[in-house]
């Protein structure tokens, strides 16, 4: 008898998470693993994503990864095997305004956050077709969705994942691989605090502007992560979802 929690494991699926040393990386990863996948932590600083495969201990193993070489992309997804879920979740963010901004930071951001999933993804995508099961995850930014103060370029390079994504999804579709995009809106992780300890109050004030009145966790995000790449997801795909304690709502 089929029940509720039917569809949500994932035993014997292979998942690769981009950025698996950072916060919400971690959070994926453990997720993805609690849910009986086997889960590669690809960052480019794989001493991180090595200590957070030894903290999880068995169903997770690290690779390094650096997306804005084409050649280490192509190294990985050699090297990596057969994958049933890719997990986008790696950035790189540089905040500043964007009539100050520097080319050179728009490069780099176009290269880690754009070219580099559409890289690795041009590189798996094929054989999840050709097994007939697949689940592409890209996680943007609600700063690209909605606009946000000092993220012009970052923005712009997190909104081609919407563009990215939905393409996939309709040519990918008949091969029952989905392909949605998640966008965490304020999240408490160390970079946010960081960013934050040159202004006194920053947080506090971030939080009393959203309706749950508290910031994101890398828990809340991952969650939606997770289930998305699950079988009860299966119907879903072509979509963007924000994680954003309601401060974007449409």
């Amino acid at each position: 008898m089929e029940t509720m929690m039917d569809g949500l494991r994932l035993d014997g699926r292979t998942a690769v998470v981009t950025g698996g040393a950072g916060a919400i990386g971690m959070a994926i990863a453990a997720d993805l693993a609690a849910l009986g996948a086997e889960v590669v932590i690809a960052d480019v600083d794989l001493a991180g994503a090595e200590q957070d495969a030894d903290r999880a201990g068995a169903g997770r193993r690290a690779m390094r990864v650096d997306l804005a070489s084409p050649a280490s992309v192509a190294e990985f997804a050699g090297a990596v095997g057969e994958v049933d879920i890719l997990v986008h979740n790696a950035g790189v963010a540089i905040v500043e305004p964007f009539t100050e901004s520097d080319p050179a930071g728009w490069d780099l951001m176009w290269q880690v956050n754009l070219r580099g999933p559409m890289l690795l993804t041009k590189l798996l995508l094929p054989g999840m077709m050709a097994r007939g099961w697949g689940r592409l995850v890209f996680v943007s930014s609600d700063g690209a969705r909605a606009g946000s103060g000092g993220e012009g370029a970052y923005a712009a390079t997190k909104a081609g994942l919407f563009g990215l994504a939905k393409t996939l999804a309709r040519e990918a579709a008949r091969a029952h691989v989905t392909s949605n995009v998640v966008c965490p809106g304020p999240t408490d992780t160390p970079m946010l605090r960081r960013v934050s300890a040159a202004e006194p109050g920053l947080v506090d004030r971030i939080a009393r502007g959203i309706p749950l009145r508290r910031l994101g966790t890398p828990a809340d995000v991952a969650g939606l992560v997770a289930y998305l790449c699950t079988e009860r997801a299966a119907y879903i795909t072509g979509q963007t979802l924000s994680v954003s304690g309601g401060v974007t709502m449409h």
